[in-house]
């Protein structure tokens, strides 16, 4: 019996005491706030059927879960691996077409109760379904897939095999230092391990964004012997213009690194540099300007790279691929797949 059903009863059997207890049912009534209709009632129930009759009843119908018939259900579910991109509008619409007829509020409850119910929820459920049953995809199918890696890269999610597959570039503002003047910050990130370089300078342009990857990046990556095979940057003008005159990437071109570009204002495509720039204002700049008065820009460098050491090194990371471990440590283990992946080309080209 549940709690709510023992409160009932006390409630009813509380008033048929309490009559008994001062002879009197008007006065009980009035104590605890029933008419004598109602007392008289429930002493009767009693009298019938014991305490178990004083319980209330509903008079409404059991609404089912499921009242859809399985066949139905089965094809609404179908459709959503058929055609992962259409609302539940639309899919009613079509389904119609084809002889089943339900509503699109009837086709969000399947979907809901099969986890279906979002547009990213449904190509993730294909996803796994063409892994496990090894399903050769629909038109529909493979433009509803594509359209979620566009949407992935729009939102930060990139797609990353290993370290190097694909590195990070992007130049942040620091601010103005007295006898210095305007400083900016020329980052790099590998977006599988989140191991970052850093470097600063007074002026933005294409000879500072190639000189980050010739002092800083191309050294650590040939020390550890994994190349680099793609960069993704913004549309600055450090980072493009025309492929025989720009420092940048003539550099590029001689490294034989393909180069990606956001789309126009969309920031947000190039998420990881955006986030480690949040991070080190947050955790060195703002602490670091409040410490020490900086003359020099070798002096803020100094600091920087003592910094950079610590976030790679010594800082866990919670990335993707990081999973609690440093930006080194994933860079380390992701050499393995490097390797793997480099014996099979040489293998396969054998």
């Amino acid at each position: 019996m549940t709690l709510i059903n023992q409160r009932i009863i006390k409630n009813k059997v509380g008033l048929l005491n309490l009559a008994e207890e001062l002879g009197n049912v008007s006065k009980a009534c009035r104590i605890m706030g029933f008419s004598r209709d109602t007392f008289y009632r429930y002493k009767q129930a009693k009298e019938e059927g014991g305490v178990e009759k004083l319980l209330d009843k509903s008079r409404r119908i059991p609404n089912l879960k499921n009242r859809i018939d399985p066949v139905t259900e089965d094809a609404v579910v179908a459709f959503a691996f058929e055609n992962p991109a259409f609302g539940q509008a639309r899919a009613s619409n079509e389904l119609r077409k084809r002889g089943v007829c339900i509503s699109p509020a009837g086709i969000r409850c399947i979907w809901v109760r099969h986890n279906l119910e979002i547009f990213k929820k449904r190509l993730t459920a294909l996803e796994k379904k063409m892994a496990e049953e090894n399903i050769v995809l629909t038109e529909a199918q493979v433009q509803a897939l594509e359209k979620k890696k566009e949407d992935d890269l729009a939102t930060g999610e990139i797609e990353t095999a290993h370290p190097g597959y694909l590195g990070s570039q992007d130049t942040f503002y620091v601010g103005t230092i007295k006898g210095v003047g305007r400083i900016y910050q020329q980052t790099f990130v590998d977006t599988y391990s989140k191991v970052a370089f850093a470097k600063l300078y007074t002026t933005k342009t294409p000879i500072t964004a190639a000189d980050l990857l010739n002092d800083r990046v191309l050294p650590f990556f040939e020390e550890n012997k994994v190349p680099i095979l793609r960069i993704l940057t913004d549309r600055g003008t450090e980072f493009c213009g025309k492929h025989d005159s720009h420092d940048y990437q003539l550099y590029l071109g001689i490294n034989d690194i393909d180069h990606s570009k956001t789309k126009v204002k969309s920031p947000q495509q190039n998420g990881i540099c955006e986030r480690f720039h949040k991070t080190v204002l947050q955790e060195f700049y703002q602490i670091a300007f409040r410490k020490k008065i900086y003359r020099t820009l070798e002096e803020l460098q100094d600091d920087l790279d003592s910094w950079i050491d610590e976030y790679n090194n010594q800082r866990t990371h919670q990335g993707k691929m990081c999973c609690g471990r440093t930006p080194e440590q994933t860079f380390l283990d992701g050499i393995k797949i490097v390797r793997q992946k480099v014996d099979g080309l040489n293998l396969a080209v054998v």
